[in-house]
């Protein structure tokens, strides 16, 4: 099943059922008027959105064009948006161009954040920056909605938990990122808001691409119209969701509508750091790692964080070629304050 939704003139837009080709949809204000709401009952609303999933295919159910310029991200706010390090290549990377040994227990202890969750962007807009010296990066991310997770869930609690899957554009502003982190006290004006791609889709409806934990997909992530990041999301991924949850669970409980992210999908090539698409490797899902990796070559980065004008676009495709998701196509603009 996928859902996804659409803007109108309330901050969290209506939800609509999406039909698997992404062309239709069917409006289900009857069933449930926000995703939130429909995941703060989903045990009584799912079956009944389904149904309407089903017919849609069949012809019985009546629909309307879907155009994924007028959807929000599926969730336009959300409780809760905890970012995860899953692919410990990246993190390793991050590290090592810095010249700083990464711990042990790295491998071992997923790293996680709280990030900001009150305003999402939707997935066709602007991202609007005072600033290029920020400096603008994109991050392509899997990430997965849950339902209920009580405190101490096991890893099988966490994983009967995940009700919805899709891609992030998590936009990171690296030049940011230092002064923060060396405060001590994390992320906040370095992570502004993040985009979503304009259809979740229920696990079930991935097939074999998903395992229960993994999405074992390719992850296209095009800069200005080019191929930049190809990674696979399914490999080398150290974390995986239920193990994301759990972690998010030791101490609190999560609500339904907690969006857990993987972090950036990054792959390794032969054992060593990834190479540009151009160059026969899978490249980058963010700027950050391909200057990671001209720093540890040459002693400096050359690829320069994204300007006003530059667009990047996130999609995944099932292995028959038809996006799953839609797609994350977003330009930089100059932010100027009305």
């Amino acid at each position: 099943m996928k859902l996804a939704t659409l803007k109108d003139r309330t901050r969290d837009g209506r939800l609509v059922v999406v039909s698997k080709d992404l062309t239709l949809c069917s409006e289900v204000g009857h069933i449930a008027r926000t995703l939130q709401a429909a995941l703060d009952d989903w045990a009584h609303v799912a079956p009944r959105l389904k149904r309407v999933y089903d017919g849609m295919m069949t012809g019985s159910q009546p629909t309307m064009r879907f155009h994924e310029h007028d959807a929000q991200s599926p969730l336009p706010r959300a409780y809760q948006w905890a970012d995860g390090s899953a692919y410990v290549n990246h993190v390793e990377l991050v590290r090592k161009a810095r010249g700083a040994e990464m711990p042990a227990s790295f491998w071992e202890d997923p790293l996680i954040y709280q990030g900001g969750s009150d305003s999402f962007l939707p997935p066709r807009d602007p991202i609007r920056m005072a600033d290029e010296a920020y400096g603008i990066d994109m991050e392509g991310e899997i990430a997965v909605i849950v339902d209920d997770v009580p405190m101490g869930a096991s890893i099988d609690e966490a994983r009967a938990a995940i009700r919805l899957v899709m891609l992030v554009n998590d936009v990171s502003l690296r030049g940011l990122i230092p002064g923060e982190l060396a405060k001590g006290f994390g992320f906040f004006q370095s992570k502004p808001s993040s985009a979503f791609s304009p259809v979740a889709v229920t696990p079930d409806d991935l097939g074999d691409a998903w395992d229960g934990g993994k999405l074992h997909l390719p992850l296209s992530v095009d800069l200005n119209g080019k191929p930049f990041g190809r990674a696979d999301a399914g490999k080398d991924m150290t974390f995986d969701f239920p193990q994301l949850i759990a972690h998010a669970a030791k101490t609190r409980p999560l609500s339904a509508g907690t969006i857990i992210g993987s972090g950036t999908v990054s792959n390794k090539l032969d054992g060593a750091p990834g190479k540009p698409v151009g160059e026969g490797g899978v490249g980058y899902s963010c700027i950050a790692e391909i200057r990671m990796i001209e720093t540890i070559a040459g002693g400096k980065p050359l690829t320069p964080f994204m300007k006003f004008g530059d667009t990047v676009r996130i999609e995944m495709k099932d292995k028959t070629g038809h996006s799953i998701f839609g797609a994350i196509e977003q330009t930089v603009e100059k932010y100027e304050k009305e």
